[in-house]
């Protein structure tokens, strides 16, 4: 039996009726639901299959996408500087001006970043082209999205992948980083800017850049692993010593010489490293000298005593041969030294590891210290006669011959023609104007060329080139003998810098060296300063002597 319902419908077609509205129902749910998915795949960066299933794109369409966005985009001043910043990477140019600039400051952590940036460009450009470019052929990017006024007017041929010009970019920033964080710091802007440009002008697809700058990083990172940087060296003065904090400088007494580095522009005309001492220990008493109107000598000695007056250090700004009296000074009153660096040489300083005021004055602040060695030479005098009391120090090197004319003329080319250059001019010039000395070495009769005698170690070479301790209790001496063919000699002396393979050289290390019967007339030289020779001479050290201030955490 059938019941009719108010509408003349039976109750059965009624309920086919209902399946058929939830099914359809059901089926535009399902619809929704896969037109949701596809949109949230596609504001994902994903695309869908024909099942309606989300898929990732291929690193290639991203690319394009990426790259079609950049050159979409209006970035307001970039027009007319990205392709100029593009064009002036080319060969590495910019980044040789940028080097050129950071070692213009003068600054030795300056020059070593610049040099070592460099040096991570051409690691970098040794892996782009012939593993990168020449194995990956990858087209460059179409044009034709890319502005007319954004794209280089020489298009480069190569393959796209990786960008060279990322790779140098980051290559450099960070190995001048590596080196000095403040100077990667104001590079690193620029480094980005030249990688973006690359995309800009439309010559590299965004992943080229990426694996540019990763090949760039990792290249700074290998040479880091063959040359380390001063921050992973350690310490070249080890133990650690005591001396007093002095945080605003009250007890530190600084001697500047004027006559050792260039003058401010201030109204005192003092060198520009003493205003920075001012700043930052504003209570310490600061003393310029200039030695044509006195005696720097006798002003340290007496400066050293009201340092030791008040308990505090004597503090000095000049060249190694400033530093030469101040040690001796400080050493004599019982004080540490505090050493800022100034003047036309600082070997030693640079190979303690303080390089600017600021590095001075954080370690005087905190009272950090380390002990050195004092190099020591004592006029023994004729034999049975007086012996003079007191005694000569040297922070750096003691030389007799013909090396302080050999230094001195190498340091005068050295900044225009290179170190090695240079040495061998300077060799040329002394065969010509020099004579060998006659002395006597440990009871020994000897004619040489050259005797020179380092405080500490200092790495192969004919000249002191660098220290990596500054208290191994020894003298590194060197010898150049005249013997047969004395010119010849000196010659190949100066040609084979590795002097522990040379035929030429006698290296020793020793704790004590006589000099004797030393012709009359003779000059010895310490620290850059030249003196008269005493017929007899002994050489030894004072193991770990003296105290100076420096940053235990450099």
């Amino acid at each position: 039996m059938e019941l009719l319902g108010p509408q003349g419908f039976t109750a059965s077609t009624g309920r086919s009726r209902g399946r058929a509205l939830r099914r359809a129902a059901r089926g535009a749910e399902r619809a929704l639901g896969d037109a949701l998915l596809r949109g949230a795949a596609q504001a994902r960066g994903l695309g869908a299959n024909r099942h309606g299933r989300a898929r990732r794109w291929t690193l290639p369409e991203v690319d394009r996408r990426l790259f079609r966005a950049v050159a979409d985009r209006d970035w307001p001043g970039a027009e007319g500087t990205l392709p100029r910043l593009s064009r002036a990477a080319d060969r590495s140019r910019l980044w040789l001006g940028v080097a050129a600039g950071i070692a213009a400051s003068r600054s030795p952590r300056g020059a070593r970043s610049a040099v070592r940036g460099l040096a991570s460009i051409g690691f970098a450009s040794a892996v782009v082209t012939p593993l990168g470019k020449r194995y990956v052929g990858r087209a460059r990017p179409v044009l034709e999205t890319v502005p007319l006024v954004r794209q280089l007017k020489r298009q480069p041929f190569t393959s796209s992948f990786p960008s060279g010009h990322a790779a140098s970019a980051a290559a450099f920033a960070t190995g001048v980083a590596l080196e000095s964080p403040r100077w990667g710091a104001a590079v690193a802007p620029l480094a980005a800017a030249v990688a973006f440009s690359r995309v800009y002008t439309g010559v590299h697809y965004p992943s080229d850049v990426l694996a540019g700058a990763a090949i760039g990083v990792c290249a700074a990172l290998a040479v880091r692993g063959i040359a380390p940087t001063r921050s992973q060296l350690p310490a070249p003065g080890r133990p650690l010593a005591q001396a007093p904090a002095l945080p605003s400088g009250a007890g530190l007494v600084l001697v500047g010489n004027v006559g050792s580095g260039g003058r401010a522009g201030g109204q005192s005309g003092e060198p520009t490293e003493l205003g920075a001492v001012r700043q930052l220990l504003p209570e310490a008493e600061i003393v310029v000298c200039d030695p044509s109107e006195e005696d720097l000598g006798e002003v340290l000695e007496q400066a050293a005593q009201r340092a030791a007056a008040h308990g505090g250090a004597l503090g000095v700004h000049g060249g190694d041969g400033t530093l030469n009296a101040a040690a001796g000074a400080a050493l004599r009153a019982g004080v540490p030294l505090a050493v800022v660096p100034g003047g036309t040489r600082n070997h030693f300083t640079q190979d303690l590891g303080v390089e600017t005021p600021v590095d001075t004055c954080r370690a005087v602040q905190a009272g950090e210290a380390v002990s050195v060695d004092l190099g020591r030479f004592r006029d023994l005098g004729a034999a049975g006669g007086e012996v003079p009391a007191r005694d000569g120090y040297f922070l750096n090197t003691f030389s007799l011959g013909t090396y302080p004319e050999l230094v001195r003329v190498r340091e005068r080319w050295a900044p225009r023609l290179g170190a090695w250059p240079a040495g061998v001019l300077a060799a040329v010039h002394v065969l010509r104007t020099g004579s060998p000395v006659h002395a006597g070495l440990g009871g020994e009769y000897r004619t040489l060329w050259l005797l020179f005698a380092g405080n500490c170690a200092y790495r192969a070479g004919l000249a002191p080139v660098r220290r990596r301790d500054l208290t191994d209790g020894q003298l590194d001496v060197r010898l150049v003998d005249a013997g047969n063919w004395p010119r010849l000699r000196l010659l190949v002396a100066a040609l084979t810098s590795a002097v522990d393979r040379s035929p030429v050289h006698t290296t020793a290390r020793l704790r004590q060296l006589v000099i004797s019967d030393i012709p009359e007339g003779s000059h010895l030289a310490y620290d850059g300063e030249v003196a008269p020779a005493p017929a007899r001479l002994l050489l030894d050290k004072r193991h770990e002597a003296l105290t100076v201030y420096r940053s235990v955490l450099d």
